[in-house]
């Protein structure tokens, strides 16, 4: 027993406080090594990853990260938007009423565009104040980012953008957000990347014009627009509901009315969204004979009726109306809008202008334009993309016209009545037209008894003659399992759009087109950027090739830097 009492105990406070403890009695945790130093820290993390996508719109900015399928936010601009903190206009009686007084003296539409093409007379800086009350919502609320910290920015830009406008955008990205660098994109060559292909033709049917890029192996090679978009379209759709409220007398039916104060935008892009259609094409291109028979589909007996003579009313209320109404028009005419805006082919092409051209005559003279290898590869893959590719029946119009103009003309690019006349001429196809100096080939000599039914000599250019497979390489591509690409038919193809394209890009650290830095941006500006062809692309891949990727962003460079294509003016 009294062994037992000898025994050392420690106390309570020297357990609780370790064997070590500096001072007995105070419980402390033990000194350990930090985490943040072995595998970092998570907000460190987050800012060396993390990749903005911004894409650029007249109407809409979609904002999100890279590698996501769809933006975080779409910030869009209307009167709501313009707001300061405080303004409780909107709850005052007949303010909805009052939208005659607040349009009076501007355009038609302004509060609801970032950004209009006529950058005459246009506040650049307002623009730039619109596009950073968007963005540091769609950081705070829907990114969960802090605006204070840096992060790497992609901006994705449709062709031909104005420069005062890419001033704006940029001024406000490196002053308000911080950012280290800003890779610019092209919208079309997104759109190409999304759709997994190399090479396309993009028809863009935007808001203030319809753009046709052709590209190839991710490279514009032409591009040509139209003001044939959304916001003619809109403007149409007001003038169709004017005309149906008050309908012209025949005093009035060739004078140009006042419609501004009518119907207001909200209510014309309402019925252009969900009402308006697009009629098919006046005829029906020939099909392709395929080989075998054709294929019995089961169809329903009770034939539908054709929706050009469908005459049943179609209910369309208008609250902005005073008083509001509702117009009962019938259904085939809601197709008059698309129709007058997108084609007016009653119209000859010689009254057209180079900037109003129809969408199907614009996209035939963009493939008529491109090298031959080029057009067959971009002719079979066509993209529609922009938000007015979405009115229904309008995709199929614009491939159906398209399709009719190849059958008609083909691709020669000389028209009119003297190459019409001289096509018609019986004499020359009597004379066999224009004589071609034909070589005549040597025969060949065959063993006796051959069977072969090629021996008779032909005449003509030798290097147009077909050339010999390669038994040895076709079969080592059939091994492969080898298809050779689709080219020479016209052909639709489907794309996921120009932001998941951007994103999927900026994700595999893809090359951008042009890389705009802070530093350099804030000493020189706009006027510091060279134009492509003044700076040596080899030296450009190199130091672009060497800069760092750390949490900070692109290293600090020197020497030129360009803006890309944007800048080639």
């Amino acid at each position: 027993m009294s062994s037992s009492a000898n025994i050392p105990h420690r106390t309570i406070s020297s357990i609780r406080g370790g064997a070590g403890s500096s001072k007995e009695g105070v419980p402390h945790t033990p000194a350990r090594p930090h985490s943040s130093s072995i595998i970092g820290s998570p907000s460190g993390g987050r800012v060396e990853e993390d990749v903005i996508v911004i894409e650029l719109g007249c109407r809409n900015v979609r904002v999100g990260f890279a590698g996501d399928y769809e933006p975080k936010r779409i910030i869009t601009f209307d009167a709501d938007s313009d707001k300061r903190v405080g303004d409780l206009r909107a709850w005052e009686a007949g303010y909805a009423e009052k939208w005659r007084e607040r349009l009076a003296g501007r355009p038609w539409g302004f509060q609801h565009e970032l950004f209009q093409l006529d950058c005459r007379g246009q506040d650049m800086a307002l623009v730039g104040d619109k596009l950073e009350r968007g963005l540091r919502d769609a950081f705070a609320t829907h990114l969960l980012l802090d605006s204070t910290k840096p992060k790497k920015i992609s901006l994705v830009l449709t062709p031909a953008l104005p420069l005062p406008i890419i001033s704006s955008v940029i001024d406000t990205i490196f002053i308000h957000f911080q950012a280290p660098s800003i890779s610019l994109l092209s919208s079309p060559v997104a759109t190409t990347f999304a759709a997994g292909i190399r090479s396309a033709l993009v028809v863009d049917i935007g808001w203030h014009e319809t753009t046709v890029t052709g590209i190839y192996e991710y490279r514009e090679v032409n591009t040509m627009r139209s003001t044939r978009a959304g916001k003619m379209l809109l403007e149409e759709t007001r003038n169709f509901l004017v005309d149906a409220i008050q309908p012209r007398t025949e005093a009035t039916q060739g004078s140009i009315p006042t419609t501004n104060d009518v119907v207001d935008f909200e209510d014309c892009e309402e019925v252009a969204t969900r009402m308006l259609w697009c009629k098919k094409a006046h005829r029906t291109p020939i099909q392709d004979t395929p080989l075998g028979l054709h294929t019995l589909h089961e169809q329903d007996e009770n034939e539908g009726v054709d929706p050009t003579e469908d005459t049943t009313p179609t209910p369309i209320y208008l609250s902005s109306c005073s008083p509001p109404k509702t117009l009962q028009i019938p259904f085939s005419k809601l197709a008059e809008p698309c129709e007058a805006t997108f084609f007016q082919t009653p119209y000859a092409t010689a009254t057209f202008d180079d900037e109003e051209l129809p969408i199907h005559l614009l996209v035939y003279l963009v493939l008529l334009k491109l090298p031959m290898d080029v057009r067959a590869i971009c002719m079979s893959r066509i993209i529609f993309t922009g938000g007015c590719s979405k009115v229904l029946g309008l995709r199929r119009r614009v491939f159906d016209e398209l399709r009719l103009l190849v059958e008609e003309r083909g691709w020669d690019p000389v028209q009119g009545r003297g190459v019409q006349a001289y096509r018609n001429n019986p004499k020359l196809k009597r004379n066999g037209g224009t004589k071609i100096r034909e070589t005549p080939i040597p025969s060949i000599q065959t063993p006796e008894g051959s069977e072969d039914k090629d021996e008779t000599p032909t005449l003509g250019d030798p290097s147009l003659a077909p050339a010999e497979e390669d038994p040895v390489n076709s079969a080592i591509l059939k091994e492969k399992g080898y298809k050779p690409p689709v080219q020479g038919t016209l052909r639709v193809i489907d794309s996921m759009g120009p932001w998941i394209g951007a994103s999927l890009a900026t994700q595999l650290k893809i090359s951008a087109l042009a890389a705009v830095e802070r530093d350099l941006w804030m000493q020189q500006g706009l006027n510091g950027a060279s134009k492509p062809n003044e700076i040596d692309a080899q030296a450009q891949q190199t130091r672009m090739s060497r800069q760092s990727m750390g949490p900070g962003g692109l290293a600090k460079s020197q020497g030129n830097w360009t803006l890309g294509v944007w800048g080639a003016v």
